[in-house]
């Protein structure tokens, strides 16, 4: 008898369902980059000012980062990602009806606090439902959604812009953060062993023996310890952060303003570059898993992935200060930002590899590093162009930053796990409905 494998497993859907909260979160977090120069000039706002709306986000995002990652170690993905989703919402939504600086950098505020503990609660959700040689390839594709979102964001906001306005536009992108809101509370369960379609094969792929054993209980976060053990991934993805919030928040107004472009044309370089991201997430969360299975080595697998591609991340960009002409320059900038995201899958893994039993923290305290470089980074970028009129100047700083960040990938040593802890299987969870 001839077995049909079934097209979509319960894993398969769960990621799913990630890789679109991905897209959805960054396309509500970098739609104001596309909207910047349409809301600069209707609210009257300079450069730095526009920098300080931009950088809004970050500040709750850095402290949420850390404290989202707890509260889904402890209550699990489902019910805090249904929290954060709702505010994240209202707060995109919110952004439509802003009246200058003041409200506008308080919804940019709010949606930071509702997108703060996303990622470190879906790498909480990965640990469950994504086997162990799959974690770098699941970092990499829900991030190359991610990577989706910046790209299409562009010439999306402009096209609802032309319709509806660019209030309209962040009202209909907040409604569609609904839906998938709902959807994942629905679908979704903590616990693999309590879902409904999830059969005895996923749980042997996910390591998972007792279909019927009492959900783990784990021990409490040892924070300074954790913190202590985690503080060279959080530097090396504070390296990486620095040049990807340039790149998410300023890259439609350096091709507006920079290369004299009109908006739509600005929106489509933009979204040209952002879609060699797409692939470099792809690319390096598959050659990090691949190199883990044929060496069995983790440092292979993560370190030398993230290492290459931050150095070849500051060649690309050392190259833009060599040429004046916009198609390279182009070319170079999506070079870059190529190079950069082939860091995606690797580090990310690197979280659930060092410490299994608090993913969610860990991953945390490492995008921590990450949310503090979107705090000042754009701040830096728009002071640097206010002074100096110079659209090229500040990628200086991604060029050191990234080199210093090949080098601290050395320190980070994902072979060795924090406390010996066994990899859970699966986490602490709410009881079953």
């Amino acid at each position: 008898m001839i077995t049909i494998p079934r097209r979509v497993t319960a894993p398969g859907m769960v990621l799913f369902l990630l890789c679109l909260m991905y897209f959805i979160t960054y396309v509500d977090r970098v739609n104001v980059g596309t909207a910047g120069p349409a809301i600069k000039g209707e609210l009257g706002l300079t450069n730095t000012q526009l920098g300080l709306v931009f950088s809004a986000f970050a500040y709750p995002y850095a402290v949420f980062q850390i404290v989202g990652g707890a509260m889904a170690d402890k209550w699990g993905a489902r019910r805090t990602l249904f929290l954060c989703g709702l505010i994240w919402a209202a707060a995109t939504i919110s952004t439509g009806f802003v009246g200058g600086v003041v409200s506008l950098f308080l919804a940019r505020f709010a949606l930071g606090f509702g997108e703060g503990a996303t990622f470190p609660t879906a790498t909480r959700a990965m640990q469950s439902w994504v086997a162990k040689d799959q974690r770098g390839f699941a970092q990499g594709i829900t991030h190359s959604f991610a990577r989706f979102g910046n790209a299409i964001t562009p010439p999306l906001v402009v096209v609802l812009m032309g319709f509806v306005g660019w209030r309209g536009a962040f009202v209909i992108l907040g409604l569609v953060s609904f839906v998938w809101v709902v959807v994942w509370f629905a679908y979704y369960r903590d616990d693999p062993r309590t879902h409904k379609g999830v059969t005895d094969a996923d749980l042997a792929r996910l390591a998972i023996r007792d279909r019927a054993a009492p959900p783990a209980v784990k021990p409490p976060v040892p924070w300074r310890r954790l913190v202590v053990r985690m503080a060279p991934v959080t530097l090396t993805y504070f390296c990486y952060g620095w040049s990807l919030w340039l790149y998410l928040n300023w890259l439609p107004s350096f091709f507006k303003d920079g290369y004299g472009l009109d908006i739509k044309n600005s929106a489509l370089f933009a979204s040209g570059v952002f879609f060699a991201g797409v692939i470099g997430d792809t690319l390096g969360g598959l050659a990090s898993d691949r190199i883990l299975r044929r060496t069995g080595d983790l440092q292979k697998a993560r370190r030398n992935v993230i290492a290459f591609g931050m150095l070849g991340a500051a060649a690309c960009l050392a190259g833009v200060f060599f040429t004046k002409e916009l198609t390279l320059v182009a070319l170079l900038l999506s070079g870059g930002f190529f190079f950069l995201e082939l860091v995606i899958g690797p580090i990310w893994s690197v979280p659930m590899d060092i410490a299994p039993l608090y993913a969610g923290t860990a991953s945390g305290l490492m995008n921590f590093g990450s949310a503090f470089a979107a705090i000042v980074s754009p701040l830096t970028f728009g002071f640097i162009v206010d002074v100096t009129g110079n659209w090229i100047l500040p990628f200086a700083g991604s060029i050191g930053l990234l080199i210093l960040g090949a080098g601290l990938a050395f320190t980070m040593h994902p072979e060795r796990p924090f406390l010996d802890a066994p990899d859970p299987s699966p986490p602490r969870t709410v009881p079953a409905e």
